[in-house]
């Protein structure tokens, strides 16, 4: 599962070591260069998930990249890829991913997927991912409605269940992810049964002022249930910052978001390197970094 980098990229004054505790700030500092917002908080539980598949890229003892994975099984993701911009076009960020992925082999993932920038899809492209879908990131506020929706609150004892669906429609088991989410006093998390058989849930991470919707996992068709999870989801939010990682299929979704003032920031192509995720029951990421 070698990424096909160029020979010029295999000689390099870069090498790349795992990530610990003491990058924190780096990597901080680095990410906001995008606007990222990720915070100590952040990069802890990603080295909690794999604690030996995060990286930074360094130029002799200068650290200047950094990269970020998480392992499911035999399926896996490909995160945070970022290099200092003076550093760039010199086989760093390539290094990384071919670092990463081989990493992931080792894990026995047979599959790695990832979110990238539209701009990035030719180097992720040349390296041996393929595109396969677009989503849209939306951010808007959490707003009380007079929406009815027929969504309960998950508890503890609904944490099976939901992982055991996520598995089926994502392709690989979650719990890792999910579990601490959907633990977390402070986050949030819908589902909607039918003759006790579950249709979807959606889970918010929620922060200070902020939140980030996701994921959104239905059964495949099932917009409508998707729709009812989300607006309980931001009557809940309610004054806070939302972001979700929407599917671009999903118009009558984006149209319901919109008219909750809802506006598009950005777009991402999610890519595989392996078989793809085919099943369309994943509405909503539950980040960009973890799928």
């Amino acid at each position: 599962m070698a990424l096909n980098t160029q020979p010029w990229e295999r000689v390099s004054l870069f090498r790349v070591r795992s990530m610990s505790a003491e990058d924190f700030t780096f990597a901080i500092g680095i990410t906001d260069q995008m606007n990222w917002d990720l915070t100590e908080a952040d990069f802890a539980f990603m080295l909690r998930l794999e604690p030996e598949g995060c990286f930074v890229l360094l130029d002799g003892s200068e650290r200047v990249g950094i990269a970020t994975t998480v392992s499911f099984g035999h399926l896996g993701w490909f995160g945070n890829l970022i290099v200092n911009g003076d550093k760039r076009e010199k086989g760093g960020g390539s290094l990384l991913v071919d670092h990463a992925v081989k990493y992931l082999t080792r894990k026995k993932v047979k599959s790695v997927g990832l979110y990238s920038y539209p701009s990035k899809v030719p180097f992720y492209t040349r390296l041996g991912f393929k595109y396969d879908s677009d989503f849209i990131v939306l951010k808007g506020r959490g707003a009380s409605s007079s929406v009815t929706v027929g969504a309960s609150e998950a508890g503890r004892d609904d944490l099976k269940q939901i992982v055991d669906f996520d598995q089926d429609c994502f392709g690989a088991s979650r719990r890792k992810v999910l579990e601490p989410i959907l633990l977390d006093p402070r986050n949030l998390c819908y589902m909607i049964l039918k003759e006790k058989q579950l249709l979807g849930f959606a889970a918010a991470k929620a922060y200070n002022r902020t939140a980030e919707l996701g994921p959104v996992v239905c059964s495949p068709g099932r917009n409508d249930v998707a729709i009812s999870l989300i607006n309980a989801a931001l009557d809940r939010l309610s004054g806070s910052e939302v972001s979700l990682c929407l599917h671009e299929r999903e118009a009558s979704i984006v149209d319901m978001l919109r008219r909750r003032g809802f506006s598009e920031s950005f777009k991402v192509s999610r890519m595989f390197y392996g078989s793809p995720i085919r099943k369309d029951c994943i509405y909503a990421a539950e980040s960009l970094e973890r799928g």
